[in-house]
């Protein structure tokens, strides 16, 4: 038996909860869970935000972990070493874009929190492919984030090809915008965050970013026009798209991880005289996992922690749903 922690309602607590996981698959591996960031995803789950839960719910996608258990058809790891799962656990391996090394496109893709169990748990199961080794001193506690944060901020950046010579915009400096600073600054780019609170643009300076701008004042949006080859939006609020727009250079990209659920009102003007694209993506494949997780490593990057006990699972979860916590909360044993 796996004990965890669910949640039997939308947005219940979180209580002990104990599962049959049945026997190891021969893909699979069992890691024994050492920590496990809190994703507002994971709430968006607990709350069925998406419409989609299903309960007893266990949540929990940033997992750091030990190797416990390994399937007999299992290769390229061993048992106690150190791994990481991130959003999705488990490809269709048969599609063309798991053959191309995208496995994050598989339209039949097994996210970790969506009809399976996830890491607020002792142990969680996956399969092999989706598992990620760790680099040999990385901060452990820290890493965690990396696995869904981390890497839908740093994906962009290999998918689009940007450059060091590129000057890249951030919008929302919180618990992807933090990690997205620092990404880029150690990439190359010249960095600007946007974001509308005097104390946050003080850090953004701080994490990685050359300049701020701050979001509310139009005047300070226009004096950027045509100034950025990219532009990462990591929230999920309505914002006036086509002011952002018009800082984009000719052939300049709007990209979306923040998952914005309103329509964007965007006036395709503002795109066709400039050739200028949107876009958006989430997470990314293990391959680029594993390249962005050397490339921390070296740089010493590290999403900034609020560390908590699993025993302290629920106040946790409400430290996330708070909005104040800076900025990504993790849950250590």
């Amino acid at each position: 038996m796996i004990k965890a922690y669910a949640v039997n309602e939308a947005g219940g607590k979180l209580v002990p909860f104990e599962y049959d996981a049945g026997q190891l698959g021969q893909n699979e591996v069992e890691i024994d869970v050492k920590h496990c960031g809190i994703c507002h995803s994971d709430l968006s789950m607990i709350d069925n935000e998406w419409g989609i839960s299903q309960y007893p719910l266990v949540a929990g996608h940033e997992v750091i972990g030990t190797i416990k258990q390994m399937g007999e058809n299992v290769k390229g790891f061993h048992l106690g070493q150190i791994v990481g799962l991130g959003w999705h656990s488990g490809y269709c391996g048969e599609c063309a874009m798991c053959h191309s090394a995208d496995e994050n496109l598989c339209r039949n893709a097994q996210p970790t929190i969506i009809s399976h169990y996830g890491g607020f748990a002792e142990q969680v199961r996956a399969d092999a492919k989706s598992v990620v080794a760790l680099p040999e001193n990385i901060e452990l506690k820290s890493a965690g984030p990396l696995f869904c944060g981390g890497v839908t901020v740093f994906n962009p950046l290999v998918q689009f090809d940007i450059k060091p010579t590129d000057k890249v915009a951030v919008i929302g400096i919180g618990g992807l915008g933090h990690i997205a600073l620092q990404f880029l600054n150690a990439w190359g780019c010249e960095v600007t965050a946007f974001t509308s609170s005097p104390e946050k643009a003080k850090e953004a300076l701080e994490m990685g970013a050359h300049h701020t701008i701050n979001s509310r004042d139009v005047a300070e949006i226009q004096q950027a026009a045509s100034k950025f080859d990219l532009i990462i939006s990591t929230v999920n609020v309505k914002l006036d798209w086509n002011s952002y727009i018009s800082t984009l250079k000719p052939k300049g990209r709007l990209h979306f991880v923040g998952a914005t659920l309103e329509p964007l009102d965007i006036a395709a003007t503002g795109l066709i005289g400039s050739q200028r694209s949107i876009s958006g993506s989430l997470v990314g494949s293990p391959s680029t996992i594993a390249k962005m997780l050397d490339f921390a490593q070296q740089h010493n990057i590290k999403p900034i922690i609020e560390e908590y006990s699993f025993d302290n699972i629920n106040e946790a979860i409400e430290r996330v749903r708070s909005g104040k916590a800076k900025y990504r909360v993790v849950l250590s044993r």
